[in-house]
């Protein structure tokens, strides 16, 4: 998990410039045109549709290029066919990598994703070579400055959250949930006006491993020039900076 609260961590401080917003667009676009077509238009009869129109609004992206992406999901208008990809990987130190794809041109994406992978230390593995390092979880994050522990506990167990933490090196609670249960803990939290500093359904590490301050930099420059490829979605791994390192590269 310590990988994953790292990162996650480190992901939130950064804000969206200009620059990238166009790129966050896209993404949220071919997400949002995926989840249509797999599982209908309607915001309120598919989960991961209503997931990425939230994000569509976080991103400030104007309503009409939501309507577009959906009709082209529905095929109630053309548009760029993509499909998705996952890639299992290996990065410096070891640690495993999942990332998610949806690209019009596989060949180029998995040319480029690899090209990343190699330059960065990294490299390619074969379909489940590391799939089976990580589960499928619900992950809700409040920060602890919005929550009593124990009150917060006692809420998401008695909800139907699996797991509660309370990370010492975190700034935030995290409840963990089976993904079917996802959105109902998420509804019921904010039913109870508990404020959510983030919220959904991820690959979880089972273990994490835990990297140096030699490797540090760069894990974190493949995870970034990863996450910042056009055509990549998501990308899990499971590695851990002690909060020592991590200190020592942000000055």
């Amino acid at each position: 998990m310590g990988g994953h609260s790292h990162w996650a961590g480190i992901k939130h401080k950064k804000a969206i410039t200009d620059a990238k917003r166009g790129k966050v667009w896209t993404k949220i676009i071919k997400e949002i045109t995926i989840a249509a077509r797999a599982g209908g238009g309607k915001v309120d009869e598919n989960p991961r549709l209503r997931k990425a129109v939230e994000d569509s609004k976080a991103a400030n992206m104007p309503a009409d290029n939501v309507k577009r992406a959906i009709m082209r999901g529905t095929g109630q208008e053309t548009g760029v066919i993509y499909e998705e990809i996952t890639y299992e990987a290996y990065g410096p130190g070891g640690i495993a990598i999942i990332i998610n794809v949806t690209t019009d041109n596989k060949n180029r994406a998995a040319s480029e994703i690899r090209k990343i992978l190699d330059t960065r230390g990294g490299n390619m593995g074969s379909t489940g070579s590391v799939g089976w390092m990580f589960e499928q979880k619900g992950y809700l994050a409040v920060k602890k400055t919005d929550a009593k522990e124990d009150e917060l506990m006692s809420l998401v167990l008695e909800i139907g959250a699996e797991d509660f933490r309370s990370p010492a090196d975190s700034d935030v609670y995290e409840v963990i949930t089976s993904p079917q249960d996802f959105d109902s803990v998420k509804a019921k939290l904010d039913e109870k006006k508990v404020p959510l500093a983030s919220g959904e359904v991820t690959m979880l590490p089972k273990n994490t491993v835990d990297i140096g301050e030699d490797k540090a930099e760069t894990v974190l420059k493949l995870m970034d020039e990863l996450e910042d490829h056009e055509d990549v979605q998501k990308v899990f791994s499971n590695f851990n900076i002690p909060d020592s390192v991590m200190a020592k590269l942000e000055k």
